[in-house]
């Protein structure tokens, strides 16, 4: 089902209330979004890496995309700036990931979706998929970790174009399908080399809980330090008892990510070595940002790709040191 501009506004309120943030909703108004002039490339804003990853390979030569939160940036605490506000403004149609991700973004995606198409890529994944935090009483908006979600916000993004530029539709859902094929393959791949990971050591311990969908997607224990945002923060009773159970369950490695402080990852390995259990830091992670443009790992399939690749040969499992397509440069 496609999403009208007013639905797209109604969530994006909804998502603006969460945070508190009813003042700047006071100031919306009902303006029809504004229809595609027809001038090629299509100026596409998308928030995050992956969002925009999904944008190029549906659109391709008939969308320049520009990604406003880089590599290595953590996107719960990132407050934009002017710069990012403009790129918002000059865009024709804007995406992003949805879910509570872009917090402090939430305020100018309302004013932007009175004049131009803003849509949210997991605004279709049912209730019964999405994992509930009881401590923030919000969505995990971590869904990208789970490749088999993630398939289905290529489907939104095909959908999004085709409605704005109908003239293209064929090339949007062949290039839609296309992607969703390749996407298939590294979910297979990431079932495989998980599940070559010795039970007793499939359990992965890193920096913030963003990896709760991919733990339910590949049958591996996740244990996060500090909460679904970064914003929260580790506590002594946390890092102790993280630290009990890679003693007690003999866990030889823990994970840093690329874009949250190593320090709470650190004192694990410094409170297990106290108790005499040598832990490894396994690799950093891609959690909340893909790695850098240019690279493989620069884009989606990259950053999955090299995340399982990681942690089953850093937990004891079989996986290729190059990964599925043999690109990984750091593995």
């Amino acid at each position: 089902m496609k999403s009208s501009p007013i639905l797209i506004r109604r969530q994006l309120r909804w998502h603006a209330a969460a945070l508190a943030t009813t003042a700047a909703l006071m100031l919306t108004v009902s303006v029809q979004a504004a229809a595609f002039n027809g001038n090629y490339p299509i100026r596409v804003g998308a928030t995050v890496g992956m969002v925009a990853d999904i944008v190029r390979e549906v659109a391709g030569d008939h969308a320049a995309v520009t990604s406003i939160i880089g590599s290595g940036v953590d996107p719960h605490v990132y407050s934009p700036t002017r710069s990012d506000v403009a790129v918002l403004l000059r865009s024709d149609i804007l995406f992003y990931s949805g879910l509570l991700l872009e917090g402090q973004m939430t305020d100018i995606l309302v004013k932007v979706s009175r004049k131009r198409p803003v849509y949210a890529v997991t605004e279709r994944l049912q209730q019964d998929y999405l994992i509930h935090d009881s401590t923030t009483e919000h969505h995990d908006p971590h869904v990208w970790m789970d490749v088999s979600g993630w398939i289905k916000a290529v489907a939104v993004v095909a959908d999004a174009m085709v409605a704005f530029d109908p003239a293209h539709a064929g090339e949007y859902h062949k290039n839609a399908a296309t992607y969703q094929a390749r996407l298939h393959r590294l979910d297979d791949y990431a079932k495989k080399v998980i599940a070559s990971i010795p039970d007793s050591q499939r359990v992965l311990v890193t920096a913030h809980d963003a990896f709760n969908y991919l733990g339910r997607a590949y049958d591996i224990e996740v244990m996060g330090i500090q909460g679904l945002s970064t914003e929260s923060e580790a506590g002594l009773k946390d890092i102790n008892r993280l630290v009990g159970l890679l003693v007690d369950r003999r866990i030889p490695a823990v994970f840093v990510e690329t874009s949250v402080s190593d320090k709470n990852v650190k004192a694990l390995i410094e409170g297990a070595a106290a108790h005499g259990h040598r832990v490894i830091i396994g690799g950093e992670l891609f959690s909340d940002a893909m790695g850098a443009a240019g690279t493989y790992e620069g884009t989606y399939e990259g950053m999955i790709d090299h995340n399982v690749t990681v942690i089953a040969r850093a937990l004891g499992g079989t996986a290729p040191a190059a990964g599925m397509q043999g690109k990984l440069s750091t593995p």
